[in-house]
């Protein structure tokens, strides 16, 4: 059972965590500007079930093990650097295409980048289960407050994890009703909507190169 002062400080943590910049809450909000608000909430969903898959990790011990094994973490944090890398070189390049073809008065193509093409969901899901911010928040912070020892550990889990995703659901769609906003502005200005795709994908390749650099602290 948590006291307040370990509560207030859980909050507080959370709270943080969410509303920091990363790739998750970037990807909802770019998802949701190319693409709708159905689609940015079904990115919602993906974040929402990774986010869940790691603190469900975190309590059953694989926080234990990653801090043991740093062979193994060194494994983890490597793969997901590099998939973070991967999408934000490929949002990069699309934007620079997409520039040239403006440049030389060609019609820049409708088709979503490549952090927003293929299925919000899954892309989501697989971006927010190797977010350096997500990994590091539940494998050192999360877990410093589920305690094995107490009679019912699953109900603190619970209740932990109730909050964050209440806090990462309330700041997501305010991400998503701001995206679909701002998506009448990009259809007009391409060359605003090159730019901010280019921007994203930098955003991205710097999330990649965030994790592979970190460390369990």
């Amino acid at each position: 059972m948590l006291g307040i002062t370990d509560l207030t400080t859980y909050l507080i943590g959370a709270l943080i965590i969410v509303l920091l910049p990363g790739p998750n809450m970037m990807f909802v909000l770019s998802v949701a500007a190319q693409r709708g608000i159905r689609a940015g909430f079904a990115a919602a969903g993906g974040v929402m079930s990774g986010d869940l898959t790691l603190m469900t990790l975190a309590a059953f011990g694989a926080a234990g093990l990653l801090q043991a094994n740093p062979a193994l973490f060194a494994v983890v944090k490597y793969l997901g650097g590099g998939y973070l890398a991967w999408l934000g070189f490929n949002m990069v390049k699309g934007a620079i295409v997409a520039w040239r073809r403006m440049r030389r008065g060609e019609e820049a193509s409708a088709t979503p980048s490549a952090l927003a093409s293929g299925h919000p969901y899954r892309k989501a899901l697989l971006i927010s289960l190797m977010n350096p911010k997500a990994i590091l928040f539940f494998v050192s912070f999360f877990v410093q407050f589920v305690d094995p020892g107490y009679p019912y550990p699953a109900l603190t889990f619970a209740g932990l994890g109730l909050i964050v995703q209440f806090f990462s659901l309330s700041y997501m769609t305010l991400l998503i009703l701001a995206g679909n906003r701002l998506a009448a502005a990009f259809r007009r200005r391409r060359k605003l909507s090159a730019a901010l795709g280019g921007s994203v994908g930098a955003l991205f390749v710097g999330f990649g190169a965030k994790l592979a650099a970190a460390g369990l602290g």
